[in-house]
């Protein structure tokens, strides 16, 4: 990073102990590489940047990166603050994943993002196997995050598994939220029930088409953990990596010429089981949720926004967007579909998910 055009402020604590710790032989990974693998990656932020975790009461730790625009000029008057945007990643990622987005969405806004509890570098506490209870315990823990650094309310976007989140979240305390952004959202659609398919008009049953990466993944674990692999593949477990998701290193190859994303990949989900646990507590398979947020999608309030936004190329199906409109009424429920983008909308087309995310935050305040 350029120290004459950005200032980044890194505050870190020495990574708790773990039982695990013999694992490292035989893994090629550790906290200390994880830390060193986000780094290089945060390097690309140009704004300023304050890296820290946040401690809950429970002593638990999200690791979180809170962004502004150190160019914006200073009025000679406080000005009311705008409301924050919060972004909460989807499964098996980290806020290293958000590279292509913090410069230009914390342009006119205070940025916060954060690793979920469970996954990237935040502490990795036992999760029960039932789905309501280890829901419980991720939206417990973002409202805590909330409280412990004084926000009163926000902007929240998820993306995949966090657009799940998000969702529940709000539902629990929506006076926190002025506007829902849910990019491509999982866990939305019931398996069992059709949903409106939006240009037929009729009921079909519309089911993901999963990607060959993810077929091969649930071919090979069965009923285990969905990265156990990963860890089990050892020293070959970068590798595995890289071969099965070329798709990161192309996304990122304006920003990086080398194996950088799937390394952070790799070290993100090769630490102890933890966050992923909790997901497989709450699905019931890959792409669908034991509690469909489709569901519960009507205890939203009227008077809150959402948007949701679907790569066109994606397994996730818009449908399920389409079908919350149509449950949600008349209160506002916008459904945009972006072109030659896949799951991760916002690294496939990073300028037009950014120019649509800064839109919608505009249109709050």
């Amino acid at each position: 990073m350029d120290p004459a055009t950005s200032t980044a402020t890194l505050q870190d604590d020495s990574e708790p102990s773990s039982i695990w710790g013999w694992w490292p032989s035989w893994r090629p990974t550790s906290a200390a590489i994880l830390k060193s693998a986000e780094a290089k990656i945060l390097t690309r932020v140009q704004n300023d940047m304050w890296a820290r975790y946040v401690t809950l009461p429970n002593q638990e730790r999200i690791w979180t990166l809170t962004v502004t625009n150190k160019s914006a000029p200073k009025p000679k008057q406080q000005a009311p603050s705008k409301t924050p945007l919060v972004m909460v990643h989807g499964f098996g990622a980290g806020v290293g994943l958000w590279v292509k987005n913090l410069d230009r969405l914390s342009h006119s806004r205070p940025l916060h993002a954060f690793d979920l509890l469970g996954f990237g570098r935040s502490t990795r506490p036992a999760f029960p196997s039932d789905a309501t209870q280890a829901e419980d315990i991720f939206v417990s823990s973002i409202e805590q995050w909330r409280q412990s650094l004084g926000l009163d309310d926000m902007i929240l976007l998820g993306h995949s598994l966090g657009g799940y989140l998000a969702t529940s979240y709000a539902i629990r305390y929506p006076a926190r939220v002025k506007h829902l952004i849910l990019v491509d959202p999982w866990g939305f659609p019931d398996r069992n029930q059709p949903v409106a398919a939006e240009a037929e008009g009729t009921q079909v049953v519309k089911r993901p088409t999963l990607p060959l990466w993810v077929k091969a993944v649930v071919s090979v674990l069965g009923f285990f953990n969905p990265l156990a692999v990963i860890r089990a593949a050892g020293p070959w477990g970068p590798g595995l990596v890289t071969r099965f998701r070329q798709d990161f290193k192309i996304k990122f190859e304006d920003l990086f010429d080398d194996d950088t994303m799937t390394n952070y990949i790799y070290h993100c989900n090769a630490q102890t089981p933890s966050g992923e646990t909790g997901y497989w507590a709450m699905m019931e398979s890959l792409a669908w949720a034991k509690r469909p947020m489709l569901q519960r999608v009507d205890q939203l309030p009227a008077s809150l926004p959402v948007s949701m936004l679907y790569g066109d190329r994606s397994w996730m199906t818009s449908s399920s967007g389409h079908e919350a409109a149509r449950i949600r009424g008349q209160a506002y429920t916008r459904v945009e579909l972006i072109k030659d983008a896949s799951h991760h909308v916002n690294n496939d087309q990073p300028e037009i998910f950014n120019n649509m995310v800064e839109e919608i935050c505009n249109s709050v305040d």
